[in-house]
């Protein structure tokens, strides 16, 4: 049965609290971190969910993702199990992005490059 608007509202709201938790903590842990953000559609939220990981630079998101993965996977675990949410932290839900990436491609414009890249992962 697909969840009502109000408990989507207070799994959201769990989720960013709990994902804001996981962002402090890797800005002092992770070189080149600087943002996390999450996006899912709302008649599917929890299959749908895809947590970004935004770093500064191609460079920084390509150590990160041979260096810090599995602490990157731990802290979205973390997140979303404190948000009660049932979903293996795994490359199908956490996904890496650059900023340097977002700027040569879409100008700069996340919302943009969020939702093209949801569109070709058929999400």
């Amino acid at each position: 049965m697909p969840l009502g608007k109000r408990e989507l509202a207070r799994i959201e709201r769990r989720l960013i609290a709990t994902l804001t938790d996981a962002c402090e903590t890797a800005k002092s842990e992770i070189k080149g971190f600087t943002w996390l953000t999450h996006t899912a559609d709302l008649d599917a939220f929890v299959q749908t969910l895809r947590v970004t990981w935004v770093f500064e630079t191609l460079a920084d998101k390509q150590l990160a993702q041979a260096n810090a993965k599995v602490r990157i996977f731990e802290l979205t675990a973390t997140a979303l199990l404190e948000a009660d949410i049932d979903v293996k932290a795994c490359d199908r839900t956490v996904l890496f992005d650059s900023e340097e990436e977002c700027q040569r491609a879409q100008g700069g414009d996340w919302q943009k490059r969020l939702a093209q890249s949801r569109a070709t992962k058929g999400h």
